[in-house]
């Protein structure tokens, strides 16, 4: 009986934090099939309503390494129940924001809470498995569960939406964040702290770096280039970045080993990844608003006309192991990159009378083919050659290079579409952002040339990481 007992227990703590994993994972996207709502019941500008979803990212990116260390330090239970106290309480902060600086403010609460929670969660399934086989099935699950967060959070935001209202799509979180917090206290215990020290400063001047730097391209697009607050964002970004890096190289525990950035590959794919998940975030936001406001599609048909984007990529996905072994991590980056920039000139050229298919729907199983071919391989390009004492840094450093590239990205986009539109006719200044994006997407092909070693490297490098949900 007490054998059963212990099963049931560990089943329900598995299945807890598989939970908030799946509300963390979702949040990013779940207010994506809303923006439009948002804009027009708050009245943010075109290059302002990038700062929805790029505010959660940016919190998120910038303190992950922050809260990866926080929970070594002072335990994961607690780091998680302290960040999803936080992603709740920003959840209803959001749900209720009057203002767009109010719902801005929530947005990086719930991103600074994801940041103290996430890599809790696998710190969490690995600590509470008893043997090898427990271990690898809990990560399968997590895997599972971080790959489905992009169809859920779309579906699921787009039918709240409808039927309730966007409010809802983040006040969902509220009582489901409330039962995982009353859960997880009774059924897992407490992980032994590792005293050390937190590197604040270059917490701070990474997070704040990245967010003024995401600032200069939105006041670029709503003031000029040559604006002052434009000249000056960019000047005080640039001041931050250089001195976290000058941070990380004296400081006697640093959020970010500089070592890992000594190999030239690793770089490489660090720059394709962040290219290319910027270039697919700068999607997700304009072609749903796109299918909105021109197509004329209600939030959930919008949300489930993102399932070819995500059916493809779980088909296509599986075989990369085998094409990597086969050709190296090089020749599938590249490829990769000119797919998703094929996909942009797709994309360039719609108008207010094409229709989903084929007009959408080519170009958007063509750009999923190519975010699948970056994404394993870029991965493992990364993870190659990281000794098992910094795989955990190595891991948290692709994370925060995913999530920030991916703000930035879209606020390059964003900001280009916002220079070149026109109030009242959506479709006018998509095709210049697309356009953009279509060049920037080469870009990240002739990087992977340039940098990434053309021969296969060894697979076992590669960490599972739940970056998968965005795609």
């Amino acid at each position: 009986m007490s054998s059963n007992y212990s099963r049931l227990r560990r089943a329900i703590a598995l299945t807890t934090i598989l939970t908030a994993q799946l509300m963390l994972t979702m949040d990013f996207l779940i207010v994506l099939v809303a923006l439009p709502k948002i804009q027009t019941e708050l009245g943010f500008t075109p290059a302002g309503l990038s700062w929805v979803p790029n505010a959660f990212a940016l919190a998120f990116g910038g303190l992950l390494l922050a809260g990866g260390r926080l929970g070594d330090i002072y335990g994961q239970v607690k780091a998680f129940k302290i960040g999803i106290a936080v992603f709740v309480a920003a959840s209803l902060m959001g749900g209720i924001a009057g203002t767009p600086f109010l719902l801005i403010l929530a947005r990086v609460l719930q991103g600074a809470g994801a940041a103290l929670a996430g890599p809790s969660v696998l710190a969490l399934i690995t600590t509470m498995a008893r043997d090898e086989t427990e271990r690898n099935q809990g990560l399968s699950l997590f895997i599972s569960i971080s790959s489905v967060g992009a169809s859920v959070g779309l579906i699921l935001g787009g039918a709240l939406t409808d039927l309730l209202s966007w409010r809802w799509s983040l006040l969902i979180n509220v009582p489901i964040g409330a039962v995982v917090l009353i859960l997880i206290g009774r059924l897992v215990k407490e992980t032994e702290p590792k005293p050390a020290r937190l590197d604040i400063a270059g917490a701070l001047t990474a997070t704040l770096g990245s967010v003024v730097l995401v600032y200069a391209f939105i006041s670029a697009a709503e003031h000029g280039w040559t604006a002052a607050s434009t000249i000056l964002s960019f000047a005080i970004s640039a001041a931050l970045l250089v001195s976290f890096f000058r941070i990380e190289k004296w400081a006697a525990e640093p959020l970010l080993d500089l070592s890992l950035l000594h190999s030239r590959p690793r770089v490489g794919g660090l720059i394709v990844m962040a290219i290319i998940v910027g270039m697919h975030f700068s999607m997700l936001f304009l072609i749903v608003q796109y299918l909105q406001q021109v197509l004329g599609f209600a939030p959930l048909i919008a949300g489930l006309a993102y399932l070819p984007l995500t059916a493809t990529v779980f088909t296509v996905s599986p075989s990369m192991p085998r094409l990597i072994v086969r050709f190296g991590p090089r020749p599938l980056l590249a490829l990769g990159g000119v797919l998703v920039a094929l996909s942009f000139v797709g994309f360039a050229v719609l108008g207010g009378n094409s229709a989903y298919f084929p007009a959408v729907f080519v170009p958007l199983v063509m750009h999923a083919i190519g975010v699948a071919l970056v994404f394993t391989p870029g991965t493992v390009a990364i993870m190659e050659g990281v000794p098992a004492e910094h795989a955990g840094a190595a891991s948290g450093l692709l994370q925060m290079d995913q999530q920030v590239g991916g703000a930035l990205g879209l606020a390059i986009i964003a900001a280009v579409y916002a220079g070149s539109s026109v109030p009242g006719q959506f479709t006018v200044g998509l095709g210049t952002a697309f356009a953009v994006a279509a060049v920037i997407s080469l870009l990240a092909t002739l990087v992977a040339i340039r940098t990434v070693r053309p021969k296969a490297p060894s697979i076992g490098t590669e960490v599972p990481k739940p970056q998968a949900a965005h795609f």
